[in-house]
């Protein structure tokens, strides 16, 4: 099968397979964590839990564990979005201790992934 010539963007850089060889090789594994509301999303007490839940993802980012968190409120049973440093069994000891995954206020899924050391979401 024969590659498909690619279209030049005005707006995009030009980049090279020498370069995406170069960034690829920097890659580094990370764990997706995809946060959703569980079956205990409404109970009165869990404004103060998601609270407390907000206060540890504050901890896990201090200490290094967590390097991106994007709550979700657009109406779905996403309730966030997070990326760990961690393993996937580290991520699932971690998550399975949040106060609002224990209360089942949160439920979650992982996919390990990778990424870029040093990528961040533009200020």
């Amino acid at each position: 099968m024969q590659a498909k010539a690619r279209e030049e963007s005005p707006d995009l850089p030009t980049i090279t397979d020498d370069f995406m060889r170069s960034m690829l090789a920097k890659s580094k594994q990370y764990c997706l964590l995809i946060l959703k509301r569980g079956p205990k999303a409404n109970d009165p007490a869990a404004k103060q839990i998601i609270w407390e839940h907000g206060r540890r993802n504050f901890e896990l980012r201090a200490a290094g564990s967590l390097c991106i968190v994007c709550p979700v409120n657009d109406g779905s049973d996403v309730a966030g979005l997070g990326i760990f440093t961690t393993d996937a069994e580290e991520t699932k000891r971690i998550m399975d201790a949040d106060p609002g995954v224990q209360a089942g206020i949160f439920e979650y899924e992982l996919h390990v992934c990778r990424s870029f050391p040093g990528d961040a979401l533009p200020s």
